[in-house]
């Protein structure tokens, strides 16, 4: 039993950053949900995003288990045509 649904995102942002409102507004002009960590008011949600990714600056952004990186890293996939299919489910 295979689940088409599209992968979940999460976006790793803090309050004062121009990037991650950037992100958030593309993921909205493209009709997509996500979810938001805030490690601006959970330091122990940065350490984690700090685990997970190897960086310490926002965005960090996933879609499913994929981490795409930050805000420039996503939208070079979507100009190379990867991040649709990521979206999808397909993979980049």
């Amino acid at each position: 039993m295979s689940d088409s649904s599209p992968p979940g995102i999460t976006i790793y942002s803090s309050a004062i950053c121009p990037y991650c409102v950037a992100a958030k507004n593309f993921l909205k002009s493209k009709g997509l949900a996500w979810t938001e960590v805030r490690i601006d008011t959970d330091p122990a949600q940065r350490e984690a995003m700090v685990q997970k990714t190897r960086r310490t600056s926002v965005p960090q952004i996933f879609i499913g288990d994929t981490h795409v990186g930050g805000y420039d890293d996503m939208m070079a996939l979507h100009r190379a045509g990867k991040l649709e299919p990521l979206l999808a489910g397909g993979g980049a």
